[in-house]
């Protein structure tokens, strides 16, 4: 088994991305001995389709209650052939959540699967009870309630499954869906919405000719599908006008650059924790598994019948993971929204008056039983590693210390601001809200986050889920 060695066993190339390389010039890993050949699927052939929004089953004054069933189901994504994916309520992936600012959502999760679940509010600041943490199982046949407060801010953002040596496997076969929370801020805002308020959820995958999802842990090289809300490289028939897309990378492994073909710049609008104070104009963006990120990008300067394509250059992988997406401008519409030149204002940084240090390293020269540490220790879901004054702001200094290996560093129940990357103020497209930091081979961060939500226990673990599933987690107690 490879480690996150890009390239594989024996080939040993750092994971840095390249933002003006060609992707046109690699090469399909091969097919592992006696399996099926891969699956050939083509590009930009089907249209992109959005999730179902998921309607409550009751409300309250207070409360919107929703049920979630977890169970297989078979999608079309190899052409001609049936995918069996695990789904909530039989969507790949799962319908959408409309959450409101201090308006309680309850919802009923029941697990009609073969294996135990855990269901965690990715960026949510909920009660320990219903976070979801990797040893808070729902059992085959078994249910649970998850009651989520809404009292932060808007936010996109997601759930998947969290139980441990499992969350890999179950995320990468559909278990993933997004929870908007809006407030009245951003619905005041003249963004673009309705039909022009869209998510794009990316991730990758390997099929075989039989339509079979492969899943094999830290197989990111051979995942050389790119799926967006469950369609592989999908067309979007868009108007000659502004749209916001919400944009997730629900990827177990894969790091996606994305810039437009034309290399025309959007404006990025929020990151994980919400909108950004301000608009940031970029030709790029880089999320790793877990990061969340809104944009708009303007059509109307564009003729009919132009055809864009999302890119993915300059990351690892197959010529085919160098495409995401193609956008055909299609026809005109009326276009009165805007992207104002101030979004909100985020609360001043308290001081920190604690620092912590935490390495992420992993084991990358091929050894059998690879595993994952934080400051040299894998997960021990009895441990607690990190003790928290209720009500405290401190600084954390995250490290990856491989040099092979990307990472990222994913905090359960707090937002945090990036203070530093490698020793300078981080980019605009970091200056806003986030949960989730990503962290390339020698890479350092400095977190500013103050722990003032719910007293408990809570993870924080590397989001990319091969090398968390390996060890790369640990526990906080707040209180």
């Amino acid at each position: 088994m490879t480690t996150g060695l890009v390239g594989g066993a024996g080939l040993l190339v750092p994971y840095l991305p390249h933002a003006a390389a060609d992707t046109t010039g690699t090469t399909a890993m091969p097919t592992a001995t006696g399996a099926a050949p891969p699956a050939v699927i083509p590009q930009f052939g089907v249209p992109l389709t959005i999730p179902p929004v998921l309607s409550p089953t009751s409300t309250s004054a207070t409360t919107d209650y929703y049920t979630v069933t977890m169970q297989k189901a078979y999608t079309e994504i190899v052409p001609g052939t049936k995918t069996e994916v695990y789904t909530y309520n039989g969507s790949f992936p799962g319908p959408t959540i409309k959450a409101r600012f201090q308006r309680r959502a309850v919802i009923k999760q029941i697990n009609n699967l073969d294996s135990s679940v855990s269901v965690h509010l990715h960026g949510g600041n909920v009660p320990q009870d219903s976070d979801g943490s990797p040893m808070n199982l729902i059992d085959p046949g078994g249910a649970k309630n998850y009651t989520y407060p809404n009292d932060q801010d808007n936010a996109t953002l997601w759930i998947h499954d969290h139980a441990h040596h499992m969350e890999s496997e179950n995320v990468y076969r559909g278990l993933t869906s997004l929870y908007l929370l809006s407030d009245d801020l951003e619905r005041s805002l003249p963004l673009p919405s309705a039909e022009y308020d869209v998510p794009l959820i990316l991730r990758d995958g390997r099929f075989d000719a039989t339509g079979k999802l492969v899943y094999e842990l830290d197989d990111h090289t051979q995942r050389n599908t790119i799926l967006v809300n469950g369609r592989p490289w999908p067309y979007f028939q868009v108007a000659a006008r502004k749209y916001r897309f919400r944009i997730l990378n629900a990827s177990n492994s894969r790091i996606f650059s994305l810039k437009l073909s034309d290399n025309t710049s959007f404006i990025q609008i929020g990151s994980d924790g919400g909108l950004l104070e301000k608009p940031y104009t970029t030709a790029n963006l880089m999320l790793s598994p877990g990061e969340r990120a809104e944009v708009v990008i303007d059509f109307s300067g564009y003729p009919l019948g132009t055809q864009l394509v999302l890119t993915n250059p300059g990351m690892p992988g197959t010529p085919e993971t160098g495409q995401v997406m193609r956008f055909d401008v299609t026809r005109t519409a009326v276009d009165r929204s805007s992207v104002p030149d101030s979004l909100g204002e985020l609360a001043p940084p308290q001081t920190a008056t604690v620092n912590r240090t935490f390495v992420l390293r992993m084991d990358e020269d091929g050894r059998q039983g690879a595993a994952a540490y934080i400051n040299d220790k894998t997960y021990d879901a009895n441990r607690i590693d990190t003790r928290i004054d209720w009500g405290t702001t401190e600084l954390w200094t995250v490290t990856n210390a491989n040099q092979y290996a990307p990472h990222n560093f994913h905090l359960h129940q707090v937002q945090f601001r990036v203070l530093e990357r490698n020793g300078k103020a981080p980019t605009p497209d970091e200056g806003g809200l986030k949960d989730t930091v990503r962290l390339f081979p020698g890479e350092s961060v400095k977190l500013l986050i103050t722990f003032d939500s719910y007293e408990g226990t809570y993870p924080y673990h590397c989001h990319l889920f091969d090398h968390g599933a390996m060890g790369m987690m640990g526990n906080m107690q707040m209180g």
